[in-house]
């Protein structure tokens, strides 16, 4: 009889024999994990081993939950929002139709990782958004340890991270969140961090004229920047928190333009919402 990978024999003492060498295995097994790429070790070397699984907001999910911790202060939304999604090369390609018909307006794909990854999607999920009426924008998965923020935004741009003022086109996001691959604040002090941002947010800015979104959650914020102030001024926040409520938001902004608030839904991908109505999304992209 057969217990998934594993089989139950009777008789002659082999119970306890194959016992021992399962054992046995599974140490070689937690040893070889423990040894594997994924770890910080991988990070350290600047090698990405599943940046396919690094979608906005997937570490924030393992790191927060769906309840991310918030105070008093609670940012209630505008009265009107519009619906969007965002997705990566983990949807495949993405029925846009479909996601259209169901009511997203907007839609943010990621483009690239570091400067080393490009999504095997992105033309059809970035052109197949636009085709069916979104308005669409791409982001970029940030790996602070890897290389600097400009070198990043530089590859970002040359690989659809691009803006144009067509009104249809959103200036590119930066994803800050959660290390995939080994320490959570990438190996980097609270201003060293600071000033990576800075360094991709004023690279962007110089190639496309327009400073990237930030994406971002407060407890990673907080955590990794020392809750920072120094971007709300020039960068529109993107805030994920999985709950009713966008809470809490991190230091300087006194509201977000983009609030990732579900990691699945209605849409493709995760679920997103602009704080405001379809014409002020329009607004936002036209810049």
């Amino acid at each position: 009889m057969s217990h998934g990978a594993f089989s139950v024999v009777h008789g002659n003492g082999s119970v306890r024999t194959r016992l021992a060498l399962l054992a046995g295995s599974l140490v070689t097994m937690l040893a070889m994990a423990l040894a594997a790429p994924g770890t910080a070790n991988a990070a350290n070397s600047g090698h990405m081993t599943h940046p396919d699984l690094d979608w906005l907001g997937s570490q924030i999910r393992i790191h927060e939950g769906a309840e991310a911790p918030g105070d008093s202060k609670v940012v209630s939304p505008m009265v009107t929002q519009t619906p969007g999604m965002d997705v990566s090369s983990y949807q495949g390609n993405v029925n846009w139709s479909g996601a259209w018909s169901n009511g997203a307006k907007f839609a943010y794909i990621k483009a690239t990782e570091g400067t080393s990854y490009t999504n095997p999607y992105f033309t059809q999920q970035y052109n197949g958004s636009y085709n069916v009426g979104m308005i669409r924008g791409s982001y970029h998965f940030a790996l602070p340890d890897v290389s600097s923020g400009a070198a990043q935004a530089d590859y970002f741009v040359a690989h659809g991270g691009g803006w144009s003022a067509d009104g249809k086109t959103l200036p590119g996001a930066l994803d800050m969140e959660y290390n995939p691959y080994g320490a959570t604040c990438y190996g980097k002090s609270a201003s060293g961090m600071v000033s990576w941002i800075s360094s991709f947010s004023n690279e962007y800015h110089a190639k496309t004229g327009r400073y990237p979104t930030i994406y971002t959650s407060t407890s990673w914020w907080s955590t990794c920047t020392g809750n920072s102030s120094a971007f709300s001024t020039n960068n529109a926040l993107w805030v994920a928190r999985y709950s009713t409520s966008a809470g809490t938001l991190p230091a300087g902004w006194g509201y977000y333009t983009f609030w990732q608030w579900a990691d699945s839904g209605t849409f493709p991908g995760d679920q997103d919402r602009f704080n405001g109505a379809l014409d002020r999304v329009q607004a936002y992209a036209k810049g």
